[in-house]
């Protein structure tokens, strides 16, 4: 069926433009080097060598240097999703007689998101400098394990704060350093993770909220057309019953835009809800991306038989405190002063 060609191939397309945002995102440090070097070697042989430096430079400048290009292309697509939603699901489902508040739950979730948004793209995430670096060195103690005492950042030029990480897109070391977000423009850290959790569930929500809408929608399309109890001819002159398949492509080609709109949302509430997860997971267990990386770096084999015996030790989290302190500590990171009154 064509339709239903199209459909999967807008799907797939959609599915590989966010494995390539993750991907090239954070290429610098999840994908093993063995990994990259056999993807090389396979675009070597295919790909032009003229090409593959144009396209190393144009990844480079978009995943690598800090850049407001995929902060543009949010707005771009949530002003397109809530754009159809407006002007077009909006009116039908006020026509049927949806609950009005319901209708308006999207809203209300954008006015929210949009606020986290531009807080966590403007706030300070923790940027350390050599004026305030030893207060820094002092919030968190070093586990001794992931973060070893004395340890020099090689392009700041000064000690790494235990849960520090120096983050080669804003050429800066950041205080607890989650990971930088292309979205936002900005790296997220000590001082603006809060804002970060609250974009992203908030971001999660819209997308199934609208997705949900859309499909209450459809299905009440469906209902008062009595479509399911129809019959349909096809180019054999057979007659058949209406199926599931040929229900999606009628209702593409009455409602084009609204369909591949709630593909999209489906897909996206899907990955955000499973990134939402692990966020939660980590807050909950007081860890970063970074360090649950590195974590599972030390925790290969391949990794631990490199490291001399008489080092191998069992990593425990040092700074975990108990579910309600971890999400404490993200609401309000704590200060020196606070520190010095816990020990």
């Amino acid at each position: 069926m064509d339709f239903l060609a199209l459909f999967v191939i807008y799907v797939c397309l959609v599915l590989a433009g966010v494995a390539l945002v993750c991907f090239c995102a954070g290429s610098e440090r999840r994908v093993p080097a063995r990994g990259s070097s056999c993807v090389t070697q396979v675009f070597s042989f295919i790909v032009p060598t003229r090409l593959q430096r144009a396209t190393q430079r144009v990844l480079h400048r978009l995943f690598h240097t800090r850049n407001g290009l995929f902060a543009g292309l949010h707005v771009a697509l949530e002003a397109a999703v809530y754009g159809e939603y407006t002007w077009e699901v909006f009116g039908y489902c006020q026509e049927l007689e949806f609950n009005t508040g319901f209708l308006l739950l999207p809203y209300l979730l954008l006015a929210v998101n949009t606020g986290a948004f531009v807080l966590c793209a403007l706030t300070n995430p923790g940027t350390i400098t050599e004026s305030n670096q030893e207060l820094y060195l002092r919030v968190y103690a070093h586990d001794g394990v992931m973060f070893r005492k004395g340890v020099m950042c090689c392009t700041c030029h000064m000690e790494k704060p235990a849960r520090s990480k120096h983050c080669s897109v804003c050429n800066c070391c950041v205080h607890r350093f989650d990971h930088h977000c292309v979205w936002v423009n900005n790296c997220i850290g000590a001082f603006n993770m809060r804002y970060f959790l609250i974009y992203l569930f908030t971001l999660t929500a819209m997308a199934a909220d609208i997705a949900i809408i859309t499909v209450a929608f459809l299905i009440q399309v469906v209902l008062l057309s009595n479509l399911m109890y129809g019959s349909y001819v096809d180019e054999q002159g057979q007659e058949h019953e209406v199926e599931i398949p040929f229900l999606i492509q009628h209702l593409f080609l009455i409602f084009p835009r609204i369909v591949f709109m709630l593909g999209f949302v489906i897909v996206l509430s899907l990955v955000l809800g499973a990134y939402c997860c692990f966020t939660l997971y980590l807050a909950l267990t007081n860890q970063t991306s970074n360090e649950w990386y590195k974590w599972r770096r030390y925790e290969c084999p391949h990794c631990r038989a490199q490291q001399p015996h008489d080092k191998h030790t069992a990593y425990r989290n040092a700074y975990s405190r108990g579910v309600w302190i971890n999400i404490k500590e993200i609401i309000k990171p704590p200060t020196v002063s606070e520190r010095k009154k816990k020990t």
